[in-house]
């Protein structure tokens, strides 16, 4: 009975999807037009790129390269920018789940020979906004931009120069919280700890490192509507099964399900007339209070999948699911990764680490909502 609930417990999103889809059905009966309501770019894409990416963090290339970055530091505020900001440009490209899976852990080795729990608790709440943040600067940071990029047909020139802003406050406003640690000395130990990892033969051109390299670039390529997703796809696939089996384990088939429960859900839904027309009516004019406050409740990519079936606004829906994944801790899937870390590390400091994460989200959330009614103002 308890492996049951705690299957349950770590698949709540999934099941949700799965149910609601579900009931839904019994609405709109099983047909040939369900094929359409699946988006199979967005899911060959975000499989691909799980794939890649998940190979490339088991290479060890991420903490490599942060360990020699690691060696030029000398103070503990040096430390946590380099946590911070590496989570904040490498979501850019890998997800903001992965810069915390690769990130955060290495925080709870470092930083306990340097700060206190506190303190962890204060970079790994920095951490998990930069990793929110960054993400949401590019079309593959995370899974609802990838989906409303495809979903949409976004120009990649106009979805950047949309986040640009939002993405530059992002920055300041990181940086300048990074002022609360204090700037004492690094210990010898971290030094000699990172010079060992430096020391890796990962960061050495391999064949490995080239395919995974060659495949996200292929991955990439596909984002910006250079290569077909089927060849990217079929490309992926077949060099994987061929070289690397294993990192078939690495794509987040849970988070694949929950999109395809979701487009099953949103299909339905836009079917019945009266719940389209209420809902449409209720969007007209307020999707990105609708995408942000929806965040909240159910995560920023379910709010995407949810509202994108009703509203043609992309860019309202996209900054108000982007930001939304600021504020409470499942706003964004991610937050609870790192959450889930440091309280495994740190139990006793949970109920700090929540009131420091709910303080900053909604003070970081409050600004970017300001710039957001602020380039609305000068229609920018």
């Amino acid at each position: 009975m308890k492996s049951v609930v705690s299957v349950l417990k770590e698949n709540l999103v999934l099941v949700l999807a799965v149910v609601a889809a579900s009931v839904s059905m019994l609405a709109i009966p099983p047909s040939s037009s369900y094929v359409g309501y699946i988006n199979v770019p967005v899911l060959a894409i975000l499989f691909c790129l799980m794939v890649v990416i998940g190979g490339l963090r088991e290479s060890g290339v991420f903490a490599a390269a942060l360990a020699r970055l690691l060696l030029r530091l000398g103070t503990m505020r040096q430390l946590a920018a380099v946590l911070v900001f590496a989570c904040f440009f490498v979501s850019m490209w890998v997800t903001n789940d992965v810069a915390l899976l690769t990130f955060v852990p290495f925080s709870l080795v470092a930083l306990p020979k340097v700060t206190s729990e506190k303190q962890m608790a204060l970079v790994i709440v920095l951490q998990t906004l930069a990793a929110n943040l960054g993400s949401m600067c590019t079309p593959v940071g995370n899974p609802q931009n990838l989906y409303l990029y495809f979903y949409y047909a976004m120009d990649l020139s106009s979805f950047l120069l949309l986040l640009l802003p939002y993405t530059l406050v992002s920055f300041l406003l990181l940086a300048l919280s990074l002022f609360r640690l204090p700037g004492t000395p690094i210990p010898i130990s971290v030094r000699l700890a990172a010079r060992r990892t430096r020391n890796l033969p990962v960061l050495a051109p391999s064949r490995r490192l080239w395919t995974l390299g060659g495949m996200f670039f292929l991955s990439i390529l596909a984002v910006a509507h250079v290569l077909d997703y089927r060849l990217t796809l079929a490309l992926v696939v077949v060099v994987t099964a061929l070289t690397r089996p294993r990192y078939f384990r690495y794509a987040d088939y849970r988070l694949l399900g929950t999109f395809v429960a979701f487009f099953i859900l949103v299909g339905n839904l836009s079917q019945l007339s009266g719940f389209r027309d209420l809902l449409t009516g209720y969007l007209d004019g307020h999707e990105f209070l609708m995408a942000l406050l929806a965040s909240q409740v159910i995560s920023n990519v379910p709010a995407a999948v949810l509202l994108s079936g009703f509203t043609d606004d992309a860019a309202a829906l996209l900054l108000g699911t982007d930001i939304g994944g600021l504020g409470t801790l499942v706003a964004s899937m991610a937050s609870l990764i790192s959450y889930g870390m440091y309280v495994r590390a740190c139990p006793r400091q949970q109920v700090g680490y929540l009131k420091l994460f709910t303080q900053l989200n909604l003070a970081y959330l409050l600004v970017l909502v300001l710039i957001a009614w602020l380039c609305h103002q000068l229609g920018v």
